[in-house]
């Protein structure tokens, strides 16, 4: 797989999932912004610039990057990241959207500020940056999206109402995004990652952590950004190895014209009867799996 010179913008790339992607796309000779705004899990500035790194190693490997510092939460910010790819290389051929924060707290004593700053960063902050770049998809005649979901939001996760809210919302907006870009050769898909990262250590176990290694995501996002992808609408898993395809799923259910709420009592079996697919009831649910997947492989 050969990117041939286009310009993919990566956010919250200076660490994590964000580095393992910039990194895979410039060895496989795509120009990367790498932007990152240098801050904690919570969103709180640490006066750094990890993603200068991020570019020294692209650069030193013979690729071609450039960092950004601006923030993907506020209209300005966004718009100078694809400036960033305009004024260095006049185009944008790629967004993803990866920057992320945590304000984990139960909904019951969660703030509004709380919700509002995780919201702002995953949600709000991927429909500035790629709203910034969809008018160049448009004209070219060419982009790709991808968006970081999760499976907090797939399937909820205690003490993360403001990050499920906002990773969930990004399947939907993925979704429309792929309707919307079609005529124009734009195609969007959403990622469910499972890495071992500094947003994710400290919930995951040692024998599931251990085998998550970040770089075994980013060829799934290396597929989703390249011009011969076929996907669009989509949500892709991937994790150890492993990479799957997340679809909201119906059951046939119970069928009846005159329904009443005594036949939905009676019928609750059938209602909810899953046979015919999984469906995790929650992230450590998703996790079980994944790693029972990953273990048989192993074998």
């Amino acid at each position: 797989m050969d990117f041939n010179g286009d310009v993919i913008v990566v956010t919250g790339a200076g660490t994590g999932l964000g580095r393992e992607h910039a990194l895979l796309l410039g060895r496989l000779g795509a120009r990367v912004v790498v932007n990152d705004v240098g801050a904690t899990l919570t969103g709180e500035s640490l006066g750094e610039r990890p993603a200068d790194e991020v570019v020294r190693t692209i650069l030193e490997a013979g690729g071609q990057a450039v960092a950004n510092n601006d923030s993907v939460s506020t209209e300005e910010g966004a718009m100078g990241i694809i400036k960033t790819a305009i004024d260095t290389w006049g185009r944008v051929d790629g967004v993803v959207n990866n920057a992320g924060i945590l304000r984990d707290r139960t909904f019951a004593k969660m703030s509004l500020d709380e919700f509002r700053a995780v919201i702002d960063v995953h949600l709000v902050g991927a429909f500035l940056v790629t709203k910034a770049a969809w008018p160049h998809f448009r004209e070219q005649g060419h982009g790709r999206v991808v968006a970081t979901t999760s499976g907090a939001g797939l399937y909820g996760n205690f003490g993360q109402a403001n990050y499920a809210a906002a990773k969930m919302a990004l399947v939907g907006f993925v979704k429309t995004l792929a309707v919307e870009g079609a005529r124009d050769g734009i195609k969007a898909n959403a990622l469910s990652p499972a890495g071992r990262t500094r947003m994710s250590d400290a919930t995951l176990e040692e024998e599931f952590a251990s085998r998550l290694d970040p770089s075994l995501v980013s060829p799934a996002v290396a597929m989703m950004m390249h011009r011969s992808c076929p996907w669009s609408g989509e949500t892709i898993a991937a994790g150890g190895g492993r990479v799957g395809r997340v679809f909201v799923a119906e059951t046939p259910g119970y069928v009846n014209p005159n329904l009443t709420v005594d036949d939905l009592v009676a019928h609750q079996d059938v209602i909810f009867d899953q046979s015919t697919t999984f469906v995790p009831d929650g992230v450590p649910a998703q996790a079980d799996y994944l790693l029972g997947l990953i273990k048989a492989a192993e074998k």
